[in-house]
Protein backbone atom coordinates (compact mmCIF):
# COMPACT_ATOMS: atom_id res chain seq x y z
CA UNK A 1 0.00 0.00 0.00
CA UNK A 2 1.29 3.43 -0.92
CA UNK A 3 2.12 6.10 1.61
CA UNK A 4 -0.68 8.50 2.54
CA UNK A 5 -1.72 10.47 5.62
CA UNK A 6 -4.08 8.89 8.16
CA UNK A 7 -6.21 12.03 8.42
CA UNK A 8 -6.20 15.35 6.59
CA UNK A 9 -7.78 18.66 7.44
CA UNK A 10 -8.89 19.28 3.84
CA UNK A 11 -9.35 16.32 1.50
CA UNK A 12 -8.91 18.32 -1.71
CA UNK A 13 -6.09 20.86 -1.91
CA UNK A 14 -5.34 23.49 -4.52
CA UNK A 15 -2.43 23.01 -6.89
CA UNK A 16 -0.27 25.84 -5.58
CA UNK A 17 3.04 27.03 -6.98
CA UNK A 18 6.48 25.79 -6.00
CA UNK A 19 8.80 28.76 -5.65
CA UNK A 20 12.13 29.22 -3.94
CA UNK A 21 14.48 26.59 -2.62
CA UNK A 22 14.27 24.37 0.45
CA UNK A 23 15.36 26.01 3.69
CA UNK A 24 14.43 23.00 5.83
CA UNK A 25 15.32 19.40 5.11
CA UNK A 26 18.25 20.42 2.91
CA UNK A 27 21.10 18.74 4.80
CA UNK A 28 22.01 15.10 5.46
CA UNK A 29 21.03 14.48 9.08
CA UNK A 30 20.28 10.79 9.71
CA UNK A 31 22.63 8.95 7.36
CA UNK A 32 26.11 9.41 5.93
CA UNK A 33 25.12 9.96 2.29
CA UNK A 34 22.00 11.27 0.57
CA UNK A 35 20.45 12.46 -2.67
CA UNK A 36 19.34 16.05 -2.99
CA UNK A 37 16.78 17.38 -5.44
CA UNK A 38 17.93 19.92 -8.03
CA UNK A 39 14.46 20.60 -9.47
CA UNK A 40 11.06 21.43 -8.04
CA UNK A 41 8.13 19.09 -8.51
CA UNK A 42 5.75 16.52 -7.12
CA UNK A 43 6.85 12.98 -6.32
CA UNK A 44 4.04 10.43 -6.18
CA UNK A 45 3.69 8.08 -3.23
CA UNK A 46 4.10 5.09 -5.56
CA UNK A 47 7.37 6.55 -6.87
CA UNK A 48 8.67 7.00 -3.31
CA UNK A 49 7.77 3.38 -2.58
CA UNK A 50 9.43 2.15 -5.80
CA UNK A 51 12.61 3.98 -4.81
CA UNK A 52 12.50 2.43 -1.35
CA UNK A 53 12.18 -1.08 -2.81
CA UNK A 54 15.04 -0.51 -5.30
CA UNK A 55 17.35 0.78 -2.55
CA UNK A 56 16.43 -1.98 -0.08
CA UNK A 57 17.11 -4.67 -2.69
CA UNK A 58 20.56 -3.25 -3.34
CA UNK A 59 21.52 -2.69 0.31
CA UNK A 60 20.19 -6.08 1.50
CA UNK A 61 20.42 -5.45 5.25
CA UNK A 62 23.94 -3.96 5.23
CA UNK A 63 22.94 -0.33 5.69
CA UNK A 64 19.91 1.67 6.76
CA UNK A 65 17.74 3.70 4.39
CA UNK A 66 16.00 6.88 5.52
CA UNK A 67 13.16 8.43 3.50
CA UNK A 68 13.04 12.17 4.18
CA UNK A 69 9.90 13.07 2.21
CA UNK A 70 6.25 12.21 2.83
CA UNK A 71 3.31 12.50 0.39
CA UNK A 72 0.90 14.87 2.13
CA UNK A 73 -0.65 16.63 -0.90
CA UNK A 74 -3.72 15.13 -2.52
CA UNK A 75 -3.97 15.51 -6.30
CA UNK A 76 -7.45 15.20 -7.75
CA UNK A 77 -8.74 14.35 -11.21
CA UNK A 78 -12.12 13.92 -12.81
CA UNK A 79 -12.90 10.76 -14.82
CA UNK A 80 -12.38 10.87 -18.59
CA UNK A 81 -15.36 11.77 -20.78
CA UNK A 82 -17.07 13.66 -17.95
CA UNK A 83 -18.93 16.84 -18.81
CA UNK A 84 -17.93 20.23 -17.44
CA UNK A 85 -19.16 21.23 -14.02
CA UNK A 86 -20.21 18.91 -11.18
CA UNK A 87 -17.40 20.10 -8.91
CA UNK A 88 -13.83 19.08 -8.30
CA UNK A 89 -12.80 15.46 -8.90
CA UNK A 90 -11.93 12.86 -6.31
CA UNK A 91 -8.38 12.48 -4.96
CA UNK A 92 -6.41 10.50 -7.54
CA UNK A 93 -3.03 10.12 -5.83
CA UNK A 94 -0.89 11.55 -3.03
CA UNK A 95 2.31 13.45 -3.72
CA UNK A 96 5.22 14.99 -1.84
CA UNK A 97 6.01 18.59 -2.78
CA UNK A 98 9.76 18.87 -3.41
CA UNK A 99 11.75 22.09 -3.72
CA UNK A 100 15.31 22.39 -5.04
CA UNK A 101 17.71 21.41 -2.25
CA UNK A 102 15.42 18.95 -0.46
CA UNK A 103 17.18 15.76 0.67
CA UNK A 104 14.99 12.87 -0.51
CA UNK A 105 16.74 9.71 0.71
CA UNK A 106 19.67 8.99 3.03
CA UNK A 107 21.86 5.92 3.58
CA UNK A 108 24.06 4.92 6.51
CA UNK A 109 26.26 1.92 7.20
CA UNK A 110 27.55 1.55 3.62
CA UNK A 111 30.66 2.68 1.77
CA UNK A 112 30.64 5.74 -0.48
CA UNK A 113 30.92 3.61 -3.62
CA UNK A 114 27.96 1.42 -2.57
CA UNK A 115 25.90 4.53 -1.79
CA UNK A 116 26.66 6.05 -5.20
CA UNK A 117 25.62 2.87 -7.03
CA UNK A 118 22.46 2.55 -4.92
CA UNK A 119 21.46 6.18 -5.44
CA UNK A 120 22.16 5.94 -9.20
CA UNK A 121 19.59 3.13 -9.38
CA UNK A 122 17.19 5.14 -7.26
CA UNK A 123 17.66 8.36 -9.28
CA UNK A 124 16.47 6.65 -12.47
CA UNK A 125 13.05 6.18 -10.87
CA UNK A 126 12.61 9.81 -9.76
CA UNK A 127 10.92 12.53 -11.85
CA UNK A 128 13.35 15.25 -10.66
CA UNK A 129 17.09 15.68 -11.19
CA UNK A 130 19.15 14.78 -8.13
CA UNK A 131 22.74 14.92 -6.93
CA UNK A 132 24.79 12.87 -4.48
CA UNK A 133 25.59 14.63 -1.17
CA UNK A 134 27.60 13.68 1.90
CA UNK A 135 27.09 14.50 5.54
CA UNK A 136 28.99 17.58 6.66
CA UNK A 137 31.23 17.33 9.69
CA UNK A 138 31.42 20.49 11.75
Amino acid sequence: MALMPKRVKHRKSQRGRIKGSATRGNTVVFGDYGIQSLDAGWIKATTIEAGRIAAQQYVRGEGKLYIRIFPDKSVTSTPLETRMGKGKGEPDFWAAVVKPGTVLYELSGVTEQQAKVCFARLASKLPVKVRFVERRTA
